[in-house]
């Protein structure tokens, strides 16, 4: 599974550390009473649809930009676009790509939307895109109730992300461990499991 990462003005994490501080990060990334708790504002001139095969390129380019995310070949993003464009979503600014989310059904569990990558331009971060196109991904694919993704223990990002999507939810959500280090090797850290349901649409 690749480690989520969503940008804020002031979170470009990758990741490291233990299970309670991921934990104590949560609790902290969306307070009560947090204005990002509300549906994010995105303006009129973004607009967020389902993929087409092309825009795998772009995927693959914002990727690439990040410096966080882990690259994968930009023939894997076109394969994504492809078979996975009705549970992925990209942004479009003036007609570019500016943001991407990709998901999948798990196989034993349909009812689960899983999200594999986010990622999001750097000349749009701070403003919403990230959690727009989340809210938007979740309300376009039909049947599921339960939103699974994993993060790496210090991705403040991501943690406030999928914290906050639960929140403007109300869905209860639960930790834990999906993937240890020692399974993912090369220095990776571990992959925590965040999962968030049931969500009442």
């Amino acid at each position: 599974m690749i480690a989520l990462t969503y940008f804020t003005d002031a979170d470009h994490a990758e990741i490291g550390g233990p299970v309670s501080r991921l934990l104590s990060s949560w609790d902290m990334a969306a307070p009560v009473g947090s204005p990002d708790r509300t549906r994010p504002n995105i303006g009129e001139q973004l607009t967020i649809g389902h993929p087409e095969v092309a825009d795998g390129v772009a995927c693959w380019r914002l990727a690439e930009a990040t410096g966080v995310l882990d690259l994968n070949s930009r023939y894997a993003y076109l394969l994504w676009c492809r078979d996975f464009a009705a549970t992925s979503v990209v942004a479009r600014h003036d007609g570019n790509v500016v943001g991407f989310v990709t998901g999948f059904r798990r196989p034993e569990e349909p009812s689960a939307l899983v999200v594999w990558q986010v990622g999001v331009d750097a000349a749009v971060r701070g403003q919403g895109v990230a959690a727009a196109m989340l809210d938007a991904l979740f309300d376009r694919v039909p049947g599921v109730d339960h939103l699974e993704a994993t993060v790496t223990p210090d991705n403040t990002g991501s943690i406030a992300l999928f914290s906050r999507f639960a929140e403007r939810r109300a869905a209860p959500v639960r930790h834990s461990e999906l993937f240890g280090a020692e399974l993912l090797g090369d220095g990776h850290a571990p992959e925590i499991l965040f999962r968030i349901g049931p969500v009442h649409r």
